[in-house]
């Protein structure tokens, strides 16, 4: 299964963005490196209309219950965008913020203070300021 359609499957770029934002922040744990990698790989394949990342590679590289989320997103991404928004709202609630040291870093920092932390993969909508 190609993964090529996805970056039109979206209402709009914020829809995509907040789908991004839950895999960046909820999926990719960077203690697990081959994961996040290939994570953030579809992260990106979102956007994109050339293959970046396979069903196959997917199924290689992500764990079992990972996997099964990602597969429900493809699902509502052809779905609808109401099963995409649902999808949002299922994973956040079942799913904690990963805490790993890309968001320590973010968890770390003095009160108030809204500035990202460098990250090579930071899915914030303006890289000054974090969500």
């Amino acid at each position: 299964m190609t993964l090529t359609d996805l970056s039109n499957c979206f209402r709009d770029d914020d829809q995509r963005r907040r789908v991004q934002t839950v895999i960046h922040d909820r999926l990719a744990d960077d203690r697990e490196p081959q994961e996040c990698r290939y994570l953030m790989r579809f992260w990106w394949q979102l956007g994109m209309p050339y293959q970046e990342v396979s069903m196959d590679q997917l199924s290689l590289n992500i764990s079992e219950p990972k996997l099964e989320v990602l597969e429900e997103l493809i699902s509502a991404a052809r779905t609808s965008h109401d099963e995409v928004d649902a999808w949002v709202a299922t994973v956040r609630n079942a799913f904690p913020v990963v805490l790993d040291r890309r968001n320590s870093r973010v968890h770390s920092r003095p009160s108030g203070t809204d500035i990202c932390p460098p990250s090579p993969c930071c899915s914030c909508s303006s890289p000054a300021t974090c969500r």
